[in-house]
């Protein structure tokens, strides 16, 4: 029970079992935990890093390599273990790669800031060294930077490679081909305004169903529908066709207020029961009307409706999700109609082929060779459903770094080398900052150098060997293109190898782990207002690490 003393007078303040961290105590356990979680995702980085296994509570089994995955997964409970799952998260959500890398920096920037704390500087003159440095290396990356634009295909479909490298998939051949579909969706849905290039990932569509090879995975310049054609006699291909997306349901609506129907004869109910039929008749008439002859409905279809469509010839599927339909309508070309007395020929979409597949023993409407549509989908197959599931987050990794590349036109050249140029301009800036704060640039700058470390572990070298390498080379004038490459084991010139990554990836990355580390060094006083007992393992009450053993 925590207590406070005045007066020669206790008095209590927190409820029996909570708990209270001050000072260098909260610090140095806010590192430790920080830094635990870096180090379980660590190995993980570059083509040559080790995967995770993940076992959730209700057994479930999650293999991959990829940082917001993993953390995602884990169950953290301490609150600095959270803060740098959050760091994932945005990086995932902002630019979709590098999330690794940026967890790992957030992690190394508060070992060395504990370290300064040892030597009695201040935490308020790390925060500011670390403020200056983060501005300077965002400025420095600037300058080591490299234009792209949406035409370069094949400087793209390196960046996507590259972000692919690391995954299970991203092995051999695949990868090449997974970054040609990748570079291909992304100049599809791209729009150019004002001088500037969008990209919204919402319209790439992937959709994965096991069977098959990864290098199965296909490029659809169109909609792939996980349902299947409603009715047995509809046709199940269908060459130019005219779509219409319907929020609305071909079914008799039942009214919301209470509704008494007396029938007192077999005439009646045969009455009642045409003029129902007329009803549907009449909406399909509508439908008929217009010209179409496939319909997306987002609502329910009736069997007479269904029935009376068929005879028509025209394929219907219900119940399509309203993303899915979002995605037909940028495809197609079509407007979602909400009333069928609404629906005119200009409302419809175009499709050159509308054809139903059976696929692992699901049925699925695959909308194709749609005219210049603003929404694709890359069908992932593969072995198991761990691959696929693995394929799907390599293909998002690979969209979010071609479209972080294309919306800012920049990109850097990987394998550490850039992370090594960062390091030698901050020292240099270091130098010119007066006070104790040179010694919090310096860290930043130590700290940067995790990633050409990890990626030369990952490689099986030394890693002091290696970084003293890289530091001679960087040196030089002509150097700073020096890296790891992982598959010789050697350090070489990146820029001629074709390892580029995104300028924005790189950025945000710094942004992210430095502001963690900034936030997580301003908490000197940790109070837990949790009246249970404190879970084993974990510092007095503010929870552990989820049951994980964080060596």
């Amino acid at each position: 029970m925590s207590q406070v003393q005045m007066g020669g007078q206790q008095y209590l303040v927190l409820p029996e079992g909570s708990s209270r961290l001050l000072g260098r105590d909260a610090q140095r356990t806010n590192i430790a935990v920080a830094f635990a979680v870096a180090n379980a995702i660590r190995t993980t980085l570059g083509p040559r890093g080790m995967d995770k296994m993940l076992v959730s509570e209700l057994g479930d089994i999650v293999i991959t390599n990829d940082g917001a995955t993993i953390l995602g997964e884990m169950n953290v409970e301490h609150p600095a273990a959270k803060i740098m799952v959050e760091i994932a998260k945005t990086q995932d959500k902002e630019v979709g790669d590098g999330t690794t890398t940026a967890v790992m920096l957030a992690g190394e920037l508060l070992k060395r800031a504990g370290e300064l704390l040892d030597q009695n500087v201040h935490a308020s003159t790390i925060i500011n060294g670390y403020k200056k440095a983060a501005m300077k290396a965002t400025e420095y990356l600037d300058e080591v930077s490299y234009p792209v634009k949406l035409e370069d295909t094949e400087t793209l479909e390196k960046i996507a490679s590259i972000s692919m490298g690391s995954k299970t998939v991203g092995v051999g051949n695949s990868k090449d081909d997974l970054a040609k579909l990748v570079v291909r969706a992304v100049r599809q849905v791209a729009e150019k305004k004002d001088g500037k290039v969008i990209v919204d990932n919402d319209f790439i569509k992937i959709e994965k169903k096991e069977g098959g090879a990864i290098s199965d995975t296909e490029f659809i310049n169109g909609v792939l529908i996980d349902k299947e054609i409603v009715h047995s006699n509809m046709p199940k291909k269908i060459e130019n066709a005219k779509i219409v997306l319907l929020d609305s349901a071909l079914e008799i609506e039942k009214t919301e207020t209470d509704a008494k129907i007396e029938i007192t004869s077999p005439t009646q109910m045969g009455e009642y029961l045409a003029q129902e039929e007329k009803m549907l008749r009449d909406m399909v008439d509508k439908v008929a009307k217009s010209g179409a002859n496939v319909v997306f409905c987002q609502k329910g279809i009736d069997d007479v409706a269904q029935h009376f469509l068929a005879k028509k010839g025209i394929a219907a599927v219900r119940r399509v999700k309203k993303s899915d339909m979002d995605k037909l309508a940028k495809a197609t070309g079509a407007k979602v109609a909400t009333s069928l007395d609404d629906i005119t020929a200009t409302d419809l979409g175009y499709a050159g082929t509308v054809i139903e597949k059976k696929i692992a023993g699901e049925q699925m409407v695959f909308v194709e060779k749609c005219k210049d549509p603003k929404s694709v989908t890359i069908f992932v197959r593969a072995g198991t459903e761990h691959v696929v599931s693995e394929g799907e987050r390599a293909l998002r990794d690979g969209l979010g770094a071609v479209t972080s590349a294309v919306e800012v036109g920049k990109y850097v050249l990987g394998g550490g080398s850039t992370e090594m140029e960062l390091a030698q301009n901050l020292r240099r800036f270091a130098t010119e900052i007066g006070g104790r704060e040179q010694l919090a640039i310096q860290a930043f700058a130590d700290a940067i150098e995790v990633v050409p470390k990890t990626l030369a572990e990952s490689a099986g070298m030394d890693s002091i060997d290696a970084l003293v390498l890289l530091r001679s080379k960087h040196k030089k004038p002509d150097g700073r293109a020096y890296g790891i490459n992982v598959y010789t084991a050697m350090v070489e010139d990146m820029k001629a190898l074709g390892v580029i990554e995104p300028l924005k990836v790189k950025k945000q990355a710094i942004a992210s782990a430095s502001e963690a580390a900034e936030m997580l060094l301003r908490i000197d006083d940790m109070i837990s207002a949790r009246s249970r007992p404190a879970p084993s393992g974990g510092p007095g009450g503010m929870g552990g690490m989820g049951g994980m053993d964080m060596d």
